[in-house]
């Protein structure tokens, strides 16, 4: 009776891990179908295939960093102020003549002090991760329109304006624009990093049991500040991509943008209850949502459509998580 019961479980949980990578990339399919079918021929061409590839990396460079901090048992919500600060302070520092590699370096670190303090203040002052984002995301945007003087900040033309502009015939050979490639670079990185290190296993041990992962010498503290550092970092690698498709600094830029990113995770497979999230799931996540909002503009359907749909997809993705642990406990 007890080998069978064993036997259950075993098989449960295989299948629970099964369709928590392949259920996603089926809902890409699914959707990518549909749309290729009822919307217009526009929509299958290759022109518009780069062009969701290129919107994809905004929003799949953050959800990399998101991805940590959800199987952390953790949320994020100053993500989108720190893209909007990254961009300004590239556009600032490319004004002031800095060579646009170390302009792009210092809108990432922009992007990593955001996610010291607010890993710092998550450690030290033992608050909840929800109410010090909330905080830092009006913080952060402060500043971003405080350095800016609350206007757009025009920057002169480099290399970086070509990281998601769309490919020149010279240049089809790359497939896609080397801002794509950059996502897929970390990406890879960030799986090698959660499959094989030791942080990788701290950050699941975190999010699956804080308590037990501390009775076990995990140094939560510091783990936690090294997961809310590293996705501010994305976020302000995001930044950069951000200010490629704009080429200019803009303060007011990706508002709500960290409901997409935190959307992106929770499709891809991510549970708020920590301990369960992929690289690829957030990926493909953040994929479905290019795709339908895509498919919602060729089809000429308004905007609240679109918020409509990605709204309910978050619903479900949430209510299976909740239906599948049930079945597995």
């Amino acid at each position: 009776m007890k080998n069978s019961e064993k036997s259950k479980g075993k098989r449960a949980f295989s299948i629970g891990q099964w369709l928590n990578v392949i259920g996603p990339v089926l809902g890409l399919v699914f959707v990518f179908v549909l749309f290729s079918a009822i919307g217009p021929a526009s929509f299958r061409t290759g022109r518009n295939l780069e062009t969701i590839a290129r919107q994809t990396a905004i929003t799949g460079t953050a959800a990399l960093g998101m991805t940590l901090v959800i199987i952390s048992a953790g949320i994020d919500l100053s993500v989108g102020s720190v893209i909007a600060l990254s961009t300004v302070v590239i556009a600032v520092l490319l004004n002031l003549g800095v060579p646009p590699l170390l302009a792009a370096l210092g809108g990432v670190l922009a992007g990593v002090a955001c996610g010291l303090v607010n890993g710092g203040l998550i450690t030290r002052l033992k608050v909840v991760p929800f109410i010090v984002t909330l905080g830092t995301l009006l913080v952060v945007r402060g500043a971003a329109k405080g350095i800016a003087h609350e206007q757009k900040v025009d920057a002169p033309i480099t290399w970086l304006n070509s990281l998601l502009a769309a490919l020149k015939p010279d240049k089809h050979w790359m497939i896609l624009p080397a801002g794509v490639w950059l996502m897929v670079a970390l990406a890879v990185l960030v799986w090698i990093m959660l499959r094989y290190t030791k942080l990788g296993r701290h950050i699941f041990a975190l999010g699956s049991n804080e308590n037990t992962a501390r009775l076990c010498g995990v140094p939560t503290d510091r783990v936690k500040l090294i997961i809310y550092t590293l996705a501010a970092g994305f976020a302000g690698l995001g930044g950069l991509m951000q200010f490629s498709r704009l080429t200019v600094g803009d303060p007011t830029v990706a508002a709500g943008l960290e409901l997409d990113v935190i959307a992106a995770v929770v499709i891809g497979g991510g549970s708020f209850n920590g301990g369960e999230g992929s690289v690829l799931g957030s990926l493909v996540g953040a994929l479905i949502m290019t795709v339908i909002r895509s498919g919602c503009s060729q089809m000429g359907l308004p905007n609240w459509v679109q918020e409509i749909v990605t709204g309910s997809i978050i619903v479900i993705a949430v209510a299976l998580d909740r239906l599948r642990r049930r079945r597995s406990a």
